[in-house]
């Protein structure tokens, strides 16, 4: 295509802003990076170059170095910061420096974020050419003769998270108790892909360049940040990271995903030490507090992790990523032990809830087994005989003062005078009780023959 005067390399307006939007989010990318990210359906990525060749002539993109590979560096100016501001729609207060000055060293952190943020995006490529018309003609197409192998159709890359402008990179998450507004955390991306299920995710990507002591000491400070308090709109508290992104709706703090990218200088036994000791070093931000319990009906202890205070951290690398996308099984929760999708590693499956369910079963297990043992014992007593009738008693003979049974209850049982045969406990009461007569008071009272 030829250019014009304003734009002489021949960029369209779409190219331009596809360019000036990348690197809003990127800081410093290369064409092929931006190609790649933005419209990986077109054939080449010539066309970015001379977006950003004409963007250069108007002062909003810079060239100041090449990566390590030879490929040439680009970075907004401040009015080219304007300009993304106005592309993605963000204020520009929110946009971040210029990474002014990283392309003289090659940049290589910020090519490993680059690529990881292609590789989790993963954009749709689109037919850039125009579609020719159907034909309206009926054609006849011949069916593959026998023991032939049809065509194969062209494979589909594996859908990813967010756009563009689901991106942040180099995000300072400062401290609200700090007066000075130097970072307490600096996470090197986040994703809010709230169409993706993910509200938030805080991404550090990790070139096994520095120590692994100094990689997990940066969860700390993670730790303190989603700790601290800020005031709500209503004067309550809440959490200071909930003022700048969605709830997650899982319990604890953010996820936080570090993409290894070990590339030629870390051999896979020293990545898989290399993880295993981030994982041991930050074992008290991701593994929660244990509370045991005994269940219902058993005396076996099943108790539940408290996740409220812990950081779910996830490892992946970043040749997982661009082999088979952020939806697969490419995710390793720490505290789960194996390769999750995505879903499944954020999940807490030894939480609360998880507990809950393992106790209800328990409780309608021990409730069957107790229905079961009552129907059993009721098919016992049905099977058994009725027993035999006794003897009869013998009558007892009544009272001859009160007409009661001799041997009936009275009031002073305890009291009443020995049994004489003929009354119960209460008439020899009464009896004993009476006045006596002249004869009894002179003579004394003489049992009567039965």
């Amino acid at each position: 295509m030829g250019g014009s005067r304003t734009y002489p390399y021949g960029s369209t307006s779409a190219v331009r802003a596809h360019v000036l939007a990348a690197l809003g989010v990127l800081k410093v990318a290369t064409a092929d990076q931006m190609h790649r990210l933005m419209a990986p359906g077109h054939k080449d990525n010539k066309a970015f170059r001379n977006a950003a060749l004409d963007l250069a002539r108007h002062g909003l993109v810079v060239s100041e170095g090449n990566t390590r590979d030879g490929n040439k560096l680009w970075n907004l100016t401040p009015l080219g910061l304007d300009a993304a501001a106005e592309v993605l729609g963000r204020p520009v207060g929110e946009m971040g420096g210029t990474a002014r000055g990283a392309a003289r060293a090659g940049a290589p952190h910020a090519m490993a974020v680059n690529e990881t943020v292609i590789a989790i995006t993963r954009t749709p490529a689109t037919l850039t050419c125009p579609v020719p018309r159907r034909q309206t003609t009926l054609v006849l197409v011949a069916s593959p003769a026998a023991g032939q192998t049809p065509a194969p159709e062209p494979a589909l890359q594996e859908q990813g998270m967010g756009w563009i402008g689901s991106w942040s990179t180099e995000v300072p998450l400062s401290l609200p108790s700090s007066r000075t507004s130097r970072a307490g955390v600096r996470a090197d991306a986040v994703l809010q892909a709230q169409e993706a299920g993910l509200p938030v995710l805080f991404v550090e990507v990790d070139n096994c360049t520095e120590a692994a002591d100094t990689l997990a000491a940066k969860f700390e400070k993670y730790l303190r940040y989603f700790r601290s308090k800020t005031k709500d709109s209503l004067g309550g508290e809440m959490p200071a990271w909930r003022a700048r992104y969605r709830p997650t709706g899982r319990t604890g703090h953010p996820p936080v995903a570090i993409v290894f990218n070990p590339g030629t200088r870390t051999g896979p036994q020293a990545l898989k030490n290399r993880m295993n000791r981030v994982m041991e070093q930050t074992r008290p931000v991701w593994s929660g507090t244990y509370h045991s319990g005994i269940g219902y009906g058993t005396e076996d202890e099943d108790g539940y992790y408290d996740y409220a205070d812990a950081i779910p951290i996830l490892f992946t690398t970043l040749d997982r990523l661009q082999a088979g996308g952020p939806h697969t099984a490419v995710w390793w929760r720490c505290g789960h032990g194996r390769w999750e999708a995505l879903p499944d590693a954020l999940a807490n499956p030894a939480d609360y809830d998880a507990w809950s369910v393992r106790d209800k079963q328990r409780r309608l297990r021990y409730e069957e087994k107790l229905r079961r043992e009552r129907e059993a014992a009721r098919e016992r007593w049905a099977q058994e005989p009725e027993p035999e009738p006794g003897p009869e008693p013998e009558p007892v003979p009544p009272c001859e003062r009160c007409g009661l049974p001799i041997n009936s209850p009275g009031y002073d049982v305890e009291f009443a005078p020995e049994e004489d045969g003929r009354h119960c406990s209460n008439c020899r009461s009464d009896i004993q009780r009476q006045y006596p007569t002249l004869r009894q008071a002179l003579f004394g009272r003489r049992p009567r023959s039965k």
